[in-house]
Protein backbone atom coordinates (compact mmCIF):
# COMPACT_ATOMS: atom_id res chain seq x y z
CA UNK A 1 0.00 0.00 0.00
CA UNK A 2 1.47 3.70 -0.68
CA UNK A 3 1.76 5.75 1.83
CA UNK A 4 0.21 9.19 1.97
CA UNK A 5 3.68 10.61 1.14
CA UNK A 6 4.03 8.45 -1.99
CA UNK A 7 0.33 9.98 -2.92
CA UNK A 8 1.59 13.45 -2.68
CA UNK A 9 1.99 15.25 -6.03
CA UNK A 10 5.81 15.58 -7.29
CA UNK A 11 7.28 18.73 -7.85
CA UNK A 12 10.10 18.70 -9.59
CA UNK A 13 12.43 22.55 -9.29
CA UNK A 14 14.53 22.81 -12.05
CA UNK A 15 17.51 24.57 -12.14
CA UNK A 16 18.05 25.12 -16.19
CA UNK A 17 21.99 26.17 -18.00
CA UNK A 18 24.34 24.03 -16.20
CA UNK A 19 27.62 24.64 -17.69
CA UNK A 20 26.95 28.17 -18.71
CA UNK A 21 29.59 29.47 -16.60
CA UNK A 22 31.17 27.97 -13.50
CA UNK A 23 29.32 30.28 -11.08
CA UNK A 24 25.97 29.24 -12.95
CA UNK A 25 27.02 25.41 -12.15
CA UNK A 26 27.96 26.11 -8.90
CA UNK A 27 24.99 27.93 -7.70
CA UNK A 28 23.05 25.31 -9.03
CA UNK A 29 24.83 22.47 -7.00
CA UNK A 30 24.30 24.81 -4.31
CA UNK A 31 20.52 25.89 -4.66
CA UNK A 32 20.56 22.26 -4.50
CA UNK A 33 22.57 20.78 -1.22
CA UNK A 34 20.89 24.46 0.43
CA UNK A 35 18.01 24.68 -1.22
CA UNK A 36 15.05 23.14 -2.98
CA UNK A 37 16.52 22.60 -6.49
CA UNK A 38 16.03 18.57 -7.24
CA UNK A 39 16.82 18.71 -10.78
CA UNK A 40 19.30 20.17 -13.38
CA UNK A 41 19.54 20.34 -17.21
CA UNK A 42 23.04 20.58 -18.35
CA UNK A 43 24.37 22.28 -22.43
CA UNK A 44 26.87 20.01 -23.75
CA UNK A 45 27.65 23.26 -26.16
CA UNK A 46 28.22 25.54 -22.49
CA UNK A 47 31.90 26.63 -22.33
CA UNK A 48 32.14 25.55 -18.57
CA UNK A 49 30.54 22.01 -19.15
CA UNK A 50 33.31 20.04 -19.16
CA UNK A 51 34.89 21.43 -16.00
CA UNK A 52 31.66 21.27 -13.92
CA UNK A 53 30.62 18.16 -15.14
CA UNK A 54 32.62 16.19 -12.36
CA UNK A 55 31.10 18.20 -9.68
CA UNK A 56 27.65 17.12 -10.69
CA UNK A 57 28.51 13.85 -11.45
CA UNK A 58 29.48 13.27 -7.82
CA UNK A 59 25.84 14.59 -6.63
CA UNK A 60 23.63 11.39 -6.90
CA UNK A 61 20.74 12.85 -5.33
CA UNK A 62 20.12 15.46 -7.87
CA UNK A 63 18.40 15.03 -10.74
CA UNK A 64 19.98 15.42 -14.72
CA UNK A 65 18.71 16.12 -18.14
CA UNK A 66 19.96 17.03 -21.35
CA UNK A 67 19.70 20.72 -22.46
CA UNK A 68 19.69 20.33 -26.09
CA UNK A 69 20.92 23.46 -27.77
CA UNK A 70 20.30 24.65 -31.71
CA UNK A 71 20.07 28.39 -30.88
CA UNK A 72 22.52 30.80 -28.69
CA UNK A 73 25.80 32.18 -28.50
CA UNK A 74 27.95 29.01 -28.07
CA UNK A 75 28.87 27.12 -31.11
CA UNK A 76 27.22 23.44 -31.94
CA UNK A 77 29.86 20.24 -31.38
CA UNK A 78 29.97 19.68 -34.60
CA UNK A 79 31.40 21.35 -37.59
CA UNK A 80 29.55 23.72 -40.14
CA UNK A 81 30.14 21.18 -42.81
CA UNK A 82 28.17 18.07 -40.93
CA UNK A 83 25.44 20.35 -39.70
CA UNK A 84 24.89 23.02 -42.04
CA UNK A 85 21.06 24.18 -41.71
CA UNK A 86 21.55 24.87 -38.10
CA UNK A 87 24.04 27.58 -38.49
CA UNK A 88 24.36 30.71 -39.75
CA UNK A 89 27.60 32.27 -42.29
CA UNK A 90 29.93 32.13 -39.49
CA UNK A 91 29.36 28.80 -38.27
CA UNK A 92 27.50 29.56 -35.29
CA UNK A 93 23.85 28.61 -34.03
CA UNK A 94 21.06 31.03 -35.09
CA UNK A 95 20.71 33.26 -32.32
CA UNK A 96 17.31 32.78 -30.62
CA UNK A 97 14.09 30.55 -31.36
CA UNK A 98 13.09 33.92 -33.23
CA UNK A 99 15.34 33.08 -36.17
CA UNK A 100 15.31 29.10 -35.78
CA UNK A 101 11.62 28.79 -35.97
CA UNK A 102 10.61 30.54 -39.06
CA UNK A 103 13.09 28.40 -41.02
CA UNK A 104 11.93 25.15 -39.12
CA UNK A 105 8.56 26.13 -40.36
CA UNK A 106 9.45 26.45 -44.12
CA UNK A 107 11.76 23.11 -43.82
CA UNK A 108 14.78 25.01 -43.63
CA UNK A 109 16.04 23.04 -40.32
CA UNK A 110 17.16 19.94 -41.95
CA UNK A 111 15.82 17.02 -38.89
CA UNK A 112 19.21 15.04 -39.95
CA UNK A 113 21.36 17.76 -38.92
CA UNK A 114 19.37 18.23 -35.59
CA UNK A 115 19.52 14.46 -35.32
CA UNK A 116 23.63 14.78 -35.73
CA UNK A 117 23.92 17.42 -33.57
CA UNK A 118 21.67 16.23 -30.32
CA UNK A 119 23.49 13.09 -30.73
CA UNK A 120 26.74 14.13 -30.33
CA UNK A 121 25.60 16.35 -27.35
CA UNK A 122 23.98 13.51 -25.34
CA UNK A 123 27.38 11.21 -26.35
CA UNK A 124 29.36 14.59 -24.59
CA UNK A 125 27.08 14.60 -21.69
CA UNK A 126 27.10 10.64 -21.16
CA UNK A 127 30.56 10.48 -21.70
CA UNK A 128 31.36 12.75 -18.29
CA UNK A 129 29.69 9.46 -16.74
CA UNK A 130 26.18 11.74 -16.34
CA UNK A 131 22.87 9.67 -16.16
CA UNK A 132 20.08 11.32 -17.99
CA UNK A 133 16.62 11.28 -16.91
CA UNK A 134 14.57 13.41 -19.13
CA UNK A 135 14.89 16.12 -22.68
CA UNK A 136 14.56 19.70 -22.53
CA UNK A 137 15.94 22.27 -24.90
CA UNK A 138 17.40 25.88 -24.72
CA UNK A 139 14.59 28.27 -25.58
CA UNK A 140 12.17 25.52 -25.76
CA UNK A 141 12.44 24.97 -29.09
CA UNK A 142 11.68 21.48 -28.77
CA UNK A 143 7.71 22.69 -28.42
CA UNK A 144 8.05 22.52 -32.05
CA UNK A 145 7.09 19.11 -33.94
CA UNK A 146 10.17 18.54 -36.22
CA UNK A 147 12.31 19.15 -33.38
CA UNK A 148 10.20 17.15 -30.68
CA UNK A 149 10.17 13.83 -32.87
CA UNK A 150 14.08 14.19 -33.10
CA UNK A 151 14.12 14.01 -29.62
CA UNK A 152 11.41 11.52 -29.18
CA UNK A 153 13.77 9.05 -31.65
CA UNK A 154 16.82 9.87 -29.67
CA UNK A 155 15.00 9.28 -26.38
CA UNK A 156 13.63 5.63 -27.66
CA UNK A 157 17.13 4.55 -29.04
CA UNK A 158 18.64 5.83 -25.50
CA UNK A 159 16.21 4.65 -22.75
CA UNK A 160 15.46 8.17 -22.20
CA UNK A 161 11.52 8.58 -21.39
CA UNK A 162 10.87 11.59 -20.39
CA UNK A 163 10.16 15.27 -21.45
CA UNK A 164 9.59 18.92 -20.45
CA UNK A 165 6.19 20.31 -21.58
CA UNK A 166 6.55 24.00 -21.41
CA UNK A 167 3.57 25.90 -20.89
CA UNK A 168 2.28 29.31 -20.51
CA UNK A 169 -0.45 31.33 -19.01
CA UNK A 170 0.57 34.42 -20.48
CA UNK A 171 -1.85 36.69 -23.02
CA UNK A 172 -0.79 37.17 -26.41
CA UNK A 173 0.04 35.37 -29.32
CA UNK A 174 3.24 33.95 -27.88
CA UNK A 175 0.91 32.75 -25.10
CA UNK A 176 -1.32 31.16 -27.05
CA UNK A 177 0.88 29.60 -29.73
CA UNK A 178 2.37 27.67 -26.74
CA UNK A 179 -0.30 26.35 -25.36
CA UNK A 180 -1.20 25.19 -28.52
CA UNK A 181 2.14 23.33 -29.04
CA UNK A 182 2.56 21.58 -25.54
CA UNK A 183 -0.91 19.99 -26.39
CA UNK A 184 0.33 18.66 -29.53
CA UNK A 185 3.48 17.55 -27.91
CA UNK A 186 1.65 16.42 -25.29
CA UNK A 187 -0.34 13.92 -27.88
CA UNK A 188 3.07 12.66 -29.29
CA UNK A 189 4.33 11.76 -25.57
CA UNK A 190 0.85 9.87 -25.02
CA UNK A 191 1.30 7.87 -28.02
CA UNK A 192 4.97 6.81 -27.22
CA UNK A 193 4.29 6.20 -23.69
CA UNK A 194 6.99 8.91 -21.90
CA UNK A 195 6.33 10.90 -19.06
CA UNK A 196 5.77 14.14 -18.30
CA UNK A 197 4.70 16.81 -15.83
CA UNK A 198 0.62 17.61 -15.88
CA UNK A 199 1.44 21.23 -14.76
CA UNK A 200 4.19 23.57 -15.16
CA UNK A 201 5.49 27.39 -14.94
CA UNK A 202 9.13 29.17 -15.56
CA UNK A 203 8.61 30.54 -18.79
CA UNK A 204 6.37 33.38 -18.55
CA UNK A 205 8.79 34.61 -15.64
CA UNK A 206 12.17 33.48 -16.47
CA UNK A 207 14.83 35.01 -14.41
CA UNK A 208 12.57 37.24 -12.75
CA UNK A 209 11.57 34.10 -10.09
CA UNK A 210 11.98 36.43 -6.69
CA UNK A 211 10.55 34.66 -3.50
CA UNK A 212 7.28 35.97 -3.83
CA UNK A 213 6.95 35.49 -7.33
CA UNK A 214 8.28 31.90 -6.69
CA UNK A 215 5.58 31.02 -3.73
CA UNK A 216 3.17 32.45 -6.39
CA UNK A 217 4.23 29.71 -8.76
CA UNK A 218 4.23 27.13 -5.93
CA UNK A 219 0.54 27.84 -5.29
CA UNK A 220 -0.62 28.33 -9.27
CA UNK A 221 0.75 24.99 -9.58
CA UNK A 222 -0.94 23.26 -6.57
CA UNK A 223 -4.38 24.64 -7.71
CA UNK A 224 -3.84 23.31 -10.58
CA UNK A 225 -4.63 19.65 -9.17
CA UNK A 226 -1.89 18.41 -11.07
CA UNK A 227 -0.32 14.80 -10.00
CA UNK A 228 2.96 16.22 -10.88
CA UNK A 229 4.48 19.93 -11.71
CA UNK A 230 7.69 21.50 -12.84
CA UNK A 231 9.09 24.92 -11.94
CA UNK A 232 11.87 26.25 -14.00
CA UNK A 233 14.46 28.60 -12.30
CA UNK A 234 17.88 29.86 -13.56
CA UNK A 235 19.71 30.20 -10.13
CA UNK A 236 23.48 31.68 -10.05
CA UNK A 237 26.06 32.84 -8.12
CA UNK A 238 26.91 36.37 -7.99
CA UNK A 239 29.99 38.24 -8.80
CA UNK A 240 30.03 36.47 -12.57
CA UNK A 241 31.44 38.34 -15.58
CA UNK A 242 31.25 35.23 -17.57
CA UNK A 243 27.63 35.85 -18.14
CA UNK A 244 28.08 39.51 -19.48
CA UNK A 245 28.10 37.27 -23.16
CA UNK A 246 24.60 36.30 -22.16
CA UNK A 247 22.59 39.55 -22.86
CA UNK A 248 19.18 37.81 -21.17
CA UNK A 249 18.40 40.43 -18.57
CA UNK A 250 17.95 37.53 -16.18
CA UNK A 251 18.17 37.97 -12.40
CA UNK A 252 20.24 34.62 -11.28
CA UNK A 253 21.24 36.11 -8.02
CA UNK A 254 17.72 36.61 -7.05
CA UNK A 255 16.52 33.33 -8.17
CA UNK A 256 19.08 31.74 -6.45
CA UNK A 257 18.55 33.32 -3.12
CA UNK A 258 14.49 32.61 -3.60
CA UNK A 259 15.63 28.90 -3.94
CA UNK A 260 17.80 28.95 -0.93
CA UNK A 261 14.65 30.20 1.28
CA UNK A 262 12.86 28.85 3.86
CA UNK A 263 9.66 31.03 2.68
CA UNK A 264 9.69 28.72 -0.33
CA UNK A 265 10.71 25.35 1.19
CA UNK A 266 7.56 26.19 3.66
CA UNK A 267 5.62 26.77 0.70
CA UNK A 268 6.45 23.85 -1.00
CA UNK A 269 5.20 21.78 2.46
CA UNK A 270 2.43 23.88 2.36
CA UNK A 271 0.92 23.29 -1.01
CA UNK A 272 1.43 19.50 -0.59
CA UNK A 273 4.31 18.54 -2.85
CA UNK A 274 6.76 16.02 -2.44
CA UNK A 275 10.17 17.17 -4.02
CA UNK A 276 11.52 14.72 -6.76
CA UNK A 277 12.46 14.83 -10.25
CA UNK A 278 11.86 13.23 -13.43
CA UNK A 279 12.83 9.72 -12.65
CA UNK A 280 9.55 9.87 -10.47
CA UNK A 281 7.22 10.27 -13.09
CA UNK A 282 5.51 7.21 -14.46
CA UNK A 283 5.77 6.55 -17.96
CA UNK A 284 2.01 7.29 -19.37
CA UNK A 285 0.36 4.10 -20.38
CA UNK A 286 3.26 1.42 -19.41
Amino acid sequence: MKSSEDEAPVLIVSADDFGLTARVSEGILEAHARGVVTSTSVIAVAPAFRSSARQLRDVSSLGVGAHFTAVGEDPPLLSAREVPSLVDKRGNFWPTWKAFLPRAAARRIDPDDLRREFAAQLEAITAEGLVVDHFDTHQHIHLWPSVSRVLLDLGDANGVHAMRVTRSNARGPVGVVVRRLARQLEAELRERHWAWTGAATGLDEAGSLGTAEMVQAIELLASSGAASAEIGSHPGLPDDPDRDRYRWNYNWDLEFTALCSSTVRSSIEDSGFRLGTFADLPRRGV
